[in-house]
């Protein structure tokens, strides 16, 4: 049975390691243990000496072993090697999860152009580096699972969260053309669309509407993994209100909270 990226249709994760990019993401930790029973799990970090505590919940979720590797999103030039090093030593990747992000202060990215740049380099460039590297590696093997996470807030970006929004809108974008360049070879990309979630990037905010949590975000995106799926809302009505963002006069919209 084909997929919506042409590929076989396969169950949680194909064989292979699981590598979690962003290995102290909370939706990339608990999409982790699901996916850990029986797997090879990867951890990639900016400290992978301080991942004992994600290394030990892995394991008691059934992982078979679970490694960590130095991984530093905004070096691009790394991105290559960091691959390379994952293959040479685990095999081919099975499922490539890309967990890392920084919300950043919209505030500050009005005023402070650095910052700015900043939030787009780590949410739109990094990410585009590395599908670009993994997608060329999973396209020699045959085979292989991205899984990205884009976000409700790039589906019409808003006056309060521009910054972030317009670089979430870029990632969609270049994942919905991925897919498609990836048809037929063997390499799927799940693209998660999620709206607000409640944990630690989110702290202190006011829940918005259809929120959620990571575990709830982990749950749905393995249930699209089982599927066969090419794109998740999370939670699913999400997408009617996505349909509802992009109608409404912009007049309104300008004025929306969040």
């Amino acid at each position: 049975m084909e997929d919506t990226n042409g590929g076989s249709r396969r169950s949680d994760a194909v064989a292979g390691p699981v590598v979690v990019f962003g290995g102290r993401s909370e939706i990339g930790m608990e999409l982790a243990q699901r996916l850990a029973p029986g797997s090879t799990v990867v951890l990639a970090a900016r400290r992978p000496d301080d991942l004992r505590a994600q290394i030990a919940v892995l394991e008691h979720a059934g992982a078979a072993a679970v490694y960590p590797v130095h991984f530093d999103a905004d070096d691009l030039g790394s991105h290559r090697d960091i691959v390379d090093r994952i293959v040479a030593e685990h095999g081919s990747i099975g499922t490539a999860v890309l967990a890392f992000g920084i919300l950043g202060d919209q505030a500050r990215a009005e005023k402070d152009p650095g910052h700015a740049a900043a939030i787009a380099h780590t949410d739109y460039v990094a990410q585009v580096s590395l599908l670009t590297v993994l997608a060329d590696t999973m396209r020699s093997a045959g085979t292989g699972t991205l899984v990205v996470f884009s976000s409700v807030a790039g589906v019409r970006v808003r006056r309060a969260n521009y910054v972030y929004g317009s670089a979430k809108a870029g990632l969609d974008g270049f994942c919905s053309g991925l897919a498609d360049a990836l048809h037929g070879s063997g390499v799927r990309l799940l693209l998660v669309r999620p709206g607000f979630v409640i944990g630690r990037m989110t702290d202190g905010m006011s829940p918005a509407p259809l929120s959620t949590t990571p575990g709830e975000v982990a749950d749905a995106t393995v249930r699209a993994l089982r599927k066969g799926s090419g794109v998740v809302w999370i939670p699913a009505p999400l997408a009617l209100l996505a349909f509802a963002f992009r109608i409404m006069p912009r007049a309104v919209w300008r004025r929306l909270p969040r």
